[in-house]
């Protein structure tokens, strides 16, 4: 008989093979020995076998309460909030494996490493397998300094490439106690880490924050906080991870309780920054430019006139606002008759000022109309002395006269009509803001007065603000009308059920006070639109915040009323300058309480560059905040013809394998994958390995000009080229006629 063989075949779904935790490079052999990393290895496979089981977990809680349902609004807005919390930290699980550990310190009478991540895991037993970076206990991971340890033996700083270790940084603090499994490092090796390769997106810094600015970090949200720093101390860092880390510690900003709102310099900063947050867990952040918070920011054009910018940011300008709202609010001045079917009454003008008043001081002009028409309706039916008010009420509701006269005294008007009425209706203006000089009114007119400019955002912003929405009658009473028929109809249908059944219980039930309008379902109705930038937030932060006008702070603080902002910028890359202090500053313009901390350590910009770029600043502003370099490339800058761009970016690209490049002030070069093209202003908040300058004394004179060749010669975190263009003789014969 013949033997049959079987063959199994194995149909389980084969899993991905793991990168080594360690892959050392040759060079670092000494680094890669048990005695160094033994216990790392060790650690991060129960960190990977946590990992597992919490992913597991989490997507299994979150199925759950997915599908629970709230029954009152506070529990479904604390279901909302949970699942919102557990999507978050189930993607970061899924970002991340083992590369969530950002490094390990040793505190002072322990020997046992404290592992810090960017987020808090427990093993299978509950022991900590990683610390929260956010939270108070990993605090001195960042914070210590050979002054200063804050009570730790030792650091190491791990380098990921590709979900594995690439390198790694030890410091010892103290070194009293045994040290055997340190690889030490002379710290300049870390400081050179620090000018690795940059990407079109913003690299993960979290592991190489600093103390001095981890402090700024952990700072209290309340009331403002200004970081003043120059070119690359960190600012942008520390805005982005004090979000996320204000977010963590403090409820009270969480995203069903205002959130935070993250306003950035341009769109390509926006873009750059766009990985920071979610890769820190907190992907619920709002984050716009300040023309993204009006409609009209979209299309607006640079204001073309500057003193005409700086006549609109003046505050003054923002009370020509309240008056050209307040000349659409004014009540009769005479008697008024309104007939009806059964009697004629009378509404005086006492009774109009008294209407008028009825809404709270901070209801929008246009919201306000519904509440001033009811106290109207109420003020004549009270008047009528007859058997049948609720008729004589019904019939007021549909006079035609008396709504015409409410819309002549109180007229619905839309915010861009209001201010574009300023630009082309010279008696309009002079009346609402009546301090303008005649030549003044006469330089704010224009032909096209929709044409919006960026200096017209914030007055619009305050328009809009103060009017609300044009379309609030006519959508109440769309749902009025809707809610009428659907409490009808639902009438019609417990009437039908009691009668069908003769349950005893259920008529009972059905009985109740407000059951028939809990029946109601107005997910038909009219919805009102939201605007998920209009605040209130409970915190904002504000990057490059030293260029915004007293005009636009104003947009900023009407979406923050507890003021908890923090505020991030550089008086000397101001392009109009800034003269001022920030307290001085934002004194002026509503800030009440603030506190400034300093960042003076440039960590991006090399020193070979900072040499040449400090020159720059100090010629148009002698007591600019230049930060000191603390790394240098032995590569100095190099000038040369812009007739060679293209021959210097083809060397640059055959030599660096990785990295971007930014060519400044030539709009005809295209952006390529690599090579990005912007102007100096649109490099703000950026970094490049290499930054080329083409003609950088056609960016302007005064202090425009300077700020904006410091900019872009600071935005290099490797090397610098400036470029001239070379003019031929009878230009340059003409040019000196």
């Amino acid at each position: 008989m013949a033997r049959c063989n079987h063959v199994v075949i194995d149909r389980s779904p084969v899993k991905p093979e793991r990168p080594p935790i360690f892959a050392l490079p040759e060079s670092l052999t000494h680094k890669n020995t048990a005695d160094a990393i033994g216990v790392d290895q060790q650690h991060f496979s129960e960190i990977q076998s946590s990992i597992e089981k919490s992913r597991s977990d989490t997507a299994e809680r979150l199925t759950i309460v997915q599908k629970s349902m709230g029954r009152m609004g506070q529990e479904v807005m604390e279901r909302d909030f949970e699942i919102h919390r557990l999507n978050a930290r189930l993607r970061s699980l899924h970002r991340y494996g083992v590369d969530l550990c950002l490094g390990r310190m040793v505190v002072a009478d322990s020997v046992e490493p404290v592992y810090i991540g960017r987020l808090g895991l427990l093993g299978t037993s509950g022991e900590q397998l990683l610390v929260d970076w956010r939270s108070p206990a990993a605090e001195p991971f960042f914070g210590a300094t050979h002054a200063n340890p804050t009570g730790l033996r030792s650091r190491r700083r791990y380098r990921w490439t590709n979900g594995s270790i690439t390198d790694y940084w030890d410091e010892v603090f103290d070194l009293t106690g045994p040290i055997t499994d340190a690889a030490l490092d002379d710290q300049s090796a870390f400081i050179a880490s620090l000018g690795t390769a940059r990407s079109p997106r913003m690299r993960d810094v979290l592991g190489t924050v600093q103390a001095d600015q981890d402090a700024i970090i952990r700072a209290d949200a309340r009331g403002a906080l200004v970081v003043d720093g120059g070119p690359g101390t960190g600012k942008t860092v520390v805005a982005l991870h004090r979000t996320a880390y204000l977010l963590y510690t403090q409820s009270r900003l969480g995203y069903n309780r205002g959130g935070v709102l993250f306003v950035g310099p341009h769109e390509p900063y926006l873009a750059y920054v766009a990985d920071v947050l979610p890769s820190l867990g907190e992907d619920g952040v709002q984050t716009c430019t300040l023309r993204d918070l009006v409609d009209e920011g979209a299309n607006a054009l640079e204001e073309a006139d500057p003193a005409l910018a700086l006549l609109k940011a003046a505050t003054d300008m923002h009370t020509a606002i309240e008056a050209a709202v307040a000349f659409y609010e004014q009540p009769p001045t005479r008697n008024i008759i309104v007939e009806t079917d059964w009697a004629d009454l009378t509404l005086t003008p006492d009774d109009w000022i008294e209407a008028f008043s009825a809404p709270a001081p901070d209801t929008p002009h246009n919201e306000a109309r519904e509440q001033i028409w009811d106290l109207l309706l109420t003020i004549l039916t009270d008047r009528y002395d007859g058997d049948n008010p609720v008729e004589v009420r019904t019939s007021l509701q549909r006079n035609v006269d008396l709504r015409k006269e409410l819309d002549r005294s109180w007229t619905i008007i839309d915010a861009a009509d209001l201010v574009a009425d300023l630009w082309s209706v010279p008696a309009y203006l002079r009346r609402c803001a009546p301090w303008l000089g005649s030549e003044e009114v006469r330089a704010l007119q224009r032909p096209d007065s929709a044409q919006w400019t960026v200096a017209d955002l914030p007055l619009l912003d305050t328009a809009r603000m103060r009017l609300g929405d044009p379309e609030h009658a006519r959508r109440t009473r769309r749902r009025e009308l809707a809610a009428v028929h659907e409490r009808s109809r639902m009438d019609r249908v417990v009437d039908e059920l009691m009668a069908a059944d003769d349950d005893e219980m259920m008529a009972a039930q059905l009985r109740q006070d407000g059951i028939r309008d809990a029946l109601v379902d107005s997910a038909g109705f009219d919805e009102v639109p939201s605007d998920p930038l209009a605040g209130p937030f409970a915190h904002i932060v504000v990057d490059e915040a030293q260029e915004l006008t007293d005009a636009e702070w104003q947009m900023v603080l009407r979406r923050c009323p507890s003021g908890s902002i923090t505020i991030v910028g550089d008086r000397a890359q101001a392009r109009r300058g800034f003269a001022e202090s920030w307290l001085e500053r934002l004194g002026r313009v509503g800030f009440d309480h603030m506190n400034v901390a300093t960042l003076g350590v440039n960590y991006r910009t090399p020193r070979e560059v900072m040499a040449e770029a400090e020159p720059v600043i100090r010629a148009a502003l002698p007591d600019a905040n230049v930060p000191v370099s603390i790394r240098s490339t032995g590569v100095p800058v190099e000038y040369g013809d812009a007739a060679d761009l293209l021959s210097i970016l083809d060397r640059w690209l055959d030599s660096n394998v990785n990295g971007i490049a930014c060519v400044v002030g030539d709009p005809a070069f295209p952006s390529s994958e690599r090579i990005r093209s912007l102007t100096p202003q649109l490099t703000k908040g950026l970094e490049f390995d290499l930054v080329v300058l083409i003609d950088p004394d056609s960016f302007g004179s005064g202090i425009a000009g300077a700020v904006d060749t410091y900019v872009a010669m600071t935005r290099a975190t490797g090397q610098l080229v400036v470029l001239t263009i070379q003019r031929d003789a009878e230009s340059r014969t003409s040019s000196t006629a």
